[in-house]
């Protein structure tokens, strides 16, 4: 982990794999204070042995220890210049969490609301960026009813990821319009479709594209995927990027019309803030 005065402590979620894992080893290399943030104890230290950085363990289908890691966290990093709110995935069958919340709504989407919810005051002193690793896929697959955010009465892996990734740019909005003025700013971007084990616990066409070795070929590498995330990181908004943008491939881009909905943004930081109690 770099001494340098002028590194940037940048935490990411979902970083003992995948995108997340090749963005911790880019921004290491750039110098920056990564701190490593992942559910699967072994990944996880191997990736934060790997760069001498320091790692917390944390599963976001529980949210007692996401209370957790925001509680270690703030008691760890007198500054956070960076949340990269990466942790996330696509599940097959409909399953409800400890919590009581269907699994890809909360991993998705509530355990980062809650989390970024509970560091806000270090956020606003640190002068932070968020980054939301969102999808194309709030565009191509999302069925979004706020009335419905546990997908009780209508459900598909496909329908639940889009809607999950349509709500990380709804809530990167919304974020920029509540804390903007106190010095946030926040981004959400599209990786690509990456060749990891993020499909891993889907099924049908999720599962075949992913892990099929044919197709498998047709899939951008997670190193390009985390230089996405790591641009953010690095770069300044209102110079690099423009808070409150979605961007893929490094340039803003179109999304649902839906997430540029004001009050559908309002109406689920609302929501996500009753089911967690804040």
């Amino acid at each position: 982990m770099t001494d340098d005065v002028d590194a940037r402590t940048i935490v990411i979620t979902g970083a003992s794999s995948g995108i997340g894992a090749a963005a911790a080893r880019q921004l290491a290399l750039a110098g920056q204070r990564v701190v490593i943030v992942g559910r699967d104890p072994q990944r996880t230290e191997a990736i934060a042995d790997e760069l001498g950085a320091p790692f917390h363990l944390a599963d976001f289908a529980d949210l007692a220890q996401v209370r957790a890691l925001a509680a270690d966290l703030l008691a760890a990093y007198p500054r956070i210049d960076v949340l990269a709110n990466n942790a996330g995935g696509i599940f097959g069958e409909r399953t409800v969490t400890v919590d009581g919340f269907e699994a890809t709504f909360q991993t998705n989407h509530l355990a980062a609301f809650l989390l970024t919810t509970l560091l806000r005051e270090r956020l606003v002193e640190s002068g932070a960026s968020v980054v939301q690793t969102s999808s194309v896929a709030a565009r191509r697959f999302s069925r979004f009813d706020i009335d419905d955010l546990n997908a009780e009465r209508r459900y598909s892996s496909s329908s639940a990821y889009g809607n999950a990734k349509l709500e990380n740019i709804l809530f990167t909005k919304e974020l920029v319009r509540r804390w903007g003025e106190d010095g946030i700013a926040a981004a959400a971007f599209h990786p690509g479709a990456i060749a990891s084990s993020f499909a891993s616990s889907a099924n049908g066409t999720w599962r075949f594209v992913y892990t099929n070795p044919v197709t498998s070929r047709l899939l951008t590498a997670v190193e390009v995927g985390g230089a996405r995330l790591a641009w953010l990181a690095l770069g300044k908004p209102g110079l690099d990027w423009q808070s409150g943008g979605y961007y893929a491939a490094n340039r803003l881009a179109k999304t649902s019309p839906r997430a540029g909905d004001p009050v559908l943004a309002a109406r689920l930081w609302e929501r996500s803030a009753e089911m967690v109690g804040l």
